[in-house]
């Protein structure tokens, strides 16, 4: 490997740039291929001489570096190695995240000198804590609640000298700064925000939309920007672009495009910032004095999540705090930043001190979502293309792409109901979806019974509750519900105990089928070594037994006049865990196919938290999910160990962190493992589910995360699709997707997972 490669790379990774993305921006006098670059960077390949000079002109790498030999480098496929100290690895910037604040910085009503003071000191603060975008209160320079002073010439004159104050103070300061200030303009005034980036002026955006009821007289003072596009203002010495059309754009963080609405234009029916939004803006900022009433806040939250999850976007608030006049108005300095609906953080309220509300916002989950979101460029169209005349705005954000960590919630268990208000009802939700879609299965078949294979572990258990409270609930007999344990060669005595004291618990009827003589008599049929006596057990030994008990409970099911429940799961599925055809991938119904494995632990304990069934039943359940899951198709070992699943496919609870960034948000194997890596590195950080089990939670490091990200990649997008593609009926339950062909998830069943595992294994250090 040459330095040259190297180089490259570093360069490359450090601007968040994918190959792909390089050889169209820079490449001449054609766009490099992406196999081009990877030959350069991986492969030890020389480009001629005009690519040479090319790359030295951008300041990549000289010619020499192309004979000298990368010290640091590992002659793997995979390329250069960096160090965790340097890897782009750890960088938000490399994922498509940006840091955002809300700012409520100390304030003295009238004081502009004051004012510019305390907004260049949380600026300062906020540069200290890396953040790249810093949203002030609307007119945080002059305050807000000083009413006719706006008037007064020397107010207007001390608020542009000191907007230069500010401009100057930012030269070298990190952030993108949005401050509020009045600004004159052919013989008006408007209430603007101002975008500040190191040492430039970037722009100002004047208010919309003015409140003038109630407590309200701002058109006493102002002028209204609803019809101010393409113009500029002058400011102080500089002239500036001026109107609602800006989106303020990074030229090296592609993602990172903001917009900018204040205060009560956000109250009104369209929001200006709706039009940014489908014109590109990714991140929308509300710089706002709304005076705080009971009630208030609650108001603020609903249209700050409101206005994120409708314009897919986040949305950063800034509220006026301590230190307004309270003439007739009070001020509680409420900062808020919201992802699609999600909150991500909140500020203190009615604080004496300044407040800085920080997240990391996740640009590329938000154009992921647009993309999958049809009807967000149908508006786009219907609204005229507000992409074809806003003005953008680049400035060069120049990310140091370091280590800052990440300051973002993000749940380890993405499937799991977590929220403490709501968590009875997102429980409640998400099983009866289960049951309802039962109930309305067993309507239109009439069917005489319900037949389910019951062996003791989570999946038959869950399935046989949700069965058991669907005949509840149609008044049917529970022992309409005929469950069968079938013992093969490594059945446990634990699990089949378990499965026949949940049976007689529910009062189902209850059966027992020894399938191991008729698999001795097929492995026979076969020529099966293990029908000779030789300790065989492979794959072909665990399906004669998975597929004989579900050709018995098909066949039982043509007895009885009834249908097969499935019981398979959701990570099963996506991990082609199953047997395909006459195995655990085949029912009639597949009352779990939309539950993920985490979700039906945390459903199973919900039930006996709730008293769903009596104490027996629940005693039983309590056992059934503290028991190691286990397919139970290979007899112990000589040490005594039983077949462990995830020993061999993972932990569960990871594979469903992998799986639902990888379907609900189609991200890069690199972006799940920085998540995953954050979520899952230390068991004291983050919140856990409620009442979750202390000896449950686990810690893994990022060698094991890349391991299992591995194994998941290769078996989700290798091999598992055909099964998925013939999967029968089964509702979808959790918004984090399902992989129904008849709904989320559409793929081709011969497709190959090396685009998932390249991107890994170049992106991810080992350890």
């Amino acid at each position: 490997m040459h330095l040259a490669g190297l180089k490259l790379r570093e360069w490359r990774e450090r601007r968040g740039l994918s190959a792909v993305v390089f050889g169209e921006t820079y490449g001449v006098p054609q766009p490099w291929p992406s196999r081009t670059i990877y030959g350069w960077e991986a492969k030890g390949k020389i480009p001629r001489p005009p690519v040479q000079r090319r790359l030295a002109d951008l300041g990549i790498c000289t010619p020499e570096d192309w004979l000298i030999p990368a010290t640091n480098s590992s002659n793997t496929k995979d390329g250069p190695l960096m160090s965790a100290a340097t890897h782009p690895f750890y960088s938000i910037h490399a994922h498509g995240l940006v840091r955002v604040a809300a700012s409520t910085p100390q304030v003295r009503t009238a004081d502009v000198i004051f004012n510019r003071d305390a907004i260049i000191a949380e600026a300062r603060r906020a540069h200290d804590a890396h953040v790249d975008l810093l949203v002030y209160p609307e007119l945080c320079l002059s305050s807000y609640a000083i009413d006719d002073l706006h008037l007064q010439l020397a107010m207007q004159d001390a608020v542009e000298a000191a907007v230069a104050d500010v401009v100057a103070a930012s030269c070298d300061l990190g952030p993108l700064l949005l401050i509020g200030a009045p600004l004159r303009h052919n013989g008006r005034i408007y209430n603007c925000a101002l975008a500040i980036h190191r040492g430039r002026l970037l722009g100002a955006v004047p208010k919309s939309y003015l409140p003038n009821y109630r407590e309200f007289y701002e058109k006493r003072w102002f002028a209204n920007g609803r019809q101010i596009q393409g113009l500029e203002i002058a400011v102080g010495d500089e002239t500036v672009p001026f109107g609602t059309d800006l989106i303020f754009a990074a030229s090296d963080l592609p993602g990172f495009r903001v917009a900018i609405e204040i205060c009560e234009d956000y109250w009104s029916p369209i929001p200006p910032s709706t039009y940014a939004a489908l014109a590109g803006a990714t991140i929308l900022a509300n710089l706002s004095a709304s005076n705080i009433t009971i009630g208030k806040s609650d108001e603020r939250h609903l249209l700050s999540r409101a206005q994120s999850s409708r314009a897919v976007a986040a949305y950063v608030y800034s509220a006026s705090g301590h230190g307004e006049s309270t003439t007739d108005m009070a001020w509680d300095g409420q900062g808020m930043i919201y992802e699609l609906g999600d909150l991500l953080c909140e500020s203190e309220r009615f604080a004496l001190h300044p407040e800085l509300c920080l997240a990391d916002v996740d640009c590329d989950r938000i154009l992921s979502e647009r993309m999958r979101m049809q009807t967000f460029n149908d508006a786009a169209e219907e609204a005229g293309r507000p992409e074809d005349h806003f003005r953008v705005v680049s400035f060069d954000h120049r990310p140091s792409f370091a280590d800052v960590g990440l300051a973002r919630p993000v749940r380890r268990f993405p499937f799991v109901p977590n929220r403490p208000d709501k968590l009875d009802e997102d429980c409640y939700e998400a099983f009866n979806i289960q049951v309802d879609g039962l109930m309305r299965r067993i309507e239109s078949t009439k069917a005489r019974s319900l037949v389910i294979g019951v062996s003791g572990g989570l999946d038959s258990t869950h399935a046989l509750i949700v069965a058991a409270k669907a005949c509840d609930r149609l008044t049917l007999p529970r022992t309409t519900i005929r469950g069968y344990t079938m013992p093969g060669f490594a059945t446990s005595e634990g699990t089949k105990s378990n499965a026949w004291r949940l049976m007689k618990a529910l009062g189902i009827t209850a059966e027992e089928i020894d399938i191991k003589p008729a698999a001795m008599r097929m492995l026979e049929d076969i020529g099966h070594a293990f029908a000779d006596g030789e300790p065989v057990h492979d794959t072909v030994f665990e399906n004669v037994q998975a597929g004989l008990r579900t050709d018995y409970l098909f066949r039982l099911a043509g007895q009885h006049g009834g249908f097969v429940i499935g019981t398979g799961d959701l990570s099963e599925l996506a991990l082609g865990w199953c047997t395909y055809g006459v195995g655990d991938q085949m029912s009639h119904y597949g009352v779990n196919a939309g539950v993920p494995k985490t979700l039906i632990q945390y459903l199973i304990r919900w039930t006996t938290r709730t008293d769903q069934f009596d104490r027996e039943t629940d005693a039983v359940l309590e056992d059934i999910v503290g028991t190691e899951i286990s397919p139970e198709l290979v007899p112990p070992g000589a040490d005594g160990a039983i077949q462990s699943t995830e020993s061999i496919i993972g932990p569960y609870e990871l594979n469903d962190f992998f799986l639902h960034h990888t379907i609900r948000w189609g991200q890069k194997p690199s972006k799940v493992a920085f998540l995953a890596y954050h979520a899952w590195r230390d068991t004291a950080r983050g919140k856990w589910p409620l009442a979750f089990p202390e000896d449950a939670k686990h810690a893994y490091d990022l060698a094991t995360i890349r391991h299992w990200l591995e194994n998941f990649l290769r078996r989700f997008f290798g091999f598992s699709q055909f099964k998925r593609s013939a999967l029968p009926n089964g509702p979808k339950v959790s918004a984090g997707g399902a992989l129904s062909p008849r709904g989320d998830w559409r793929a081709p069943s011969d497709a190959v997972a090396d685009v998932w595992l390249d991107e890994l294994r170049a992106k991810v250090p080992e350890s």
